[in-house]
């Protein structure tokens, strides 16, 4: 009999807030139920059409990372935005949409002097992470258990990495945990199942939106129904400070607050 959570592990779904019991993923997440952005597709001109349905059905095929690299960021990028209220084959690829920045040498249009070129800070952030592993758990990143691969993330969350000082001594921690978390993010709310999740009705040419004001949904959208739940058991994602913060390059530096989407939501 096939159960309700293959493909993932129980233990890292967000939970019932009544039970503690882990919630089985979903085809769509998120707060409108029922709402496809693609189902808008006739109303889009051809060539806003051609580009959202390449990010669902082709997304970009490695060129940048090797396999063993490919890997480890994906895991990475599983404890930044997780994915485990999703089905396996309704999960965001990530790691493709970061890997042809990469190897067409995208980039923002600038560079802080406290960072190495990007493709420099993911080959060096790998070392970096493996080595405050090492440090804590006497193992390599990817062979740790969920929860000690997040409490490694946390500390350089948190500026406070205890291994691979000569790293951080030419890659700013701060700066580095702007770029991963970034670049995640960038690549999960560009996909259009990530607009169904958060009711984004999408490309909004040549139709336009009409409801202006008062933030009422267009005749397309649905309307908002929230549902309270629990982070996962196994996560660190309760234990992140987010006090109030200033600028990165100050003492007091300034971040996005690392969270499961649980929290984020």
């Amino acid at each position: 009999m096939k159960s309700h959570f293959d493909g993932v592990d129980p233990i890292l779904c967000p939970r019932d807030p009544k039970t503690g019991e882990p919630l089985p993923p979903r085809s769509q997440p998120g707060y409108y139920p029922g709402f496809s952005t693609l189902s808008q597709g006739a109303f889009w001109d051809t060539a806003t059409r051609a580009v959202v349905d390449k990010r669902v059905k082709h997304p970009p095929e490695p060129k940048f990372f090797a396999a063993e690299a490919w890997t480890f960021w994906t895991t990475v990028f599983a404890h930044l935005i997780p994915q485990t209220d999703r089905i396996p084959e309704r999960q965001i690829p990530i790691v493709a949409t970061l890997d042809h920045r990469l190897a067409n040498d995208q980039t923002a249009g600038y560079r802080y002097e406290t960072m190495p070129p990007d493709r420099v800070v993911y080959e060096i952030g790998i070392e970096a992470i493996d080595r405050e592993a090492q440090h804590r758990y006497r193992g390599k990143f990817l062979v740790l258990p969920y929860l000690e691969q997040d409490l490694v993330l946390k500390a350089i969350h948190d500026g406070k990495p205890e291994a691979a000082q000569e790293i951080w001594k030419h890659m700013s921690v701060h700066r580095f945990w702007q770029m991963i978390m970034g670049d995640a993010i960038d690549a999960y709310y560009a996909h259009p199942w990530a607009w169904d999740e958060i009711g984004f009705g999408g490309p909004a040419y040549p139709r336009a939106y009409t409801r202006l004001e008062r933030g009422e949904p267009e005749p397309w959208e649905v309307e908002e129904q929230r549902y309270v739940w629990l982070a996962p058991a196994n996560s660190a994602s309760a234990e992140v400070d987010s006090s109030p913060s200033h600028h990165a390059e100050s003492g007091q530096h300034s971040l996005p607050v690392r969270s499961s989407k649980g929290a984020r939501r």
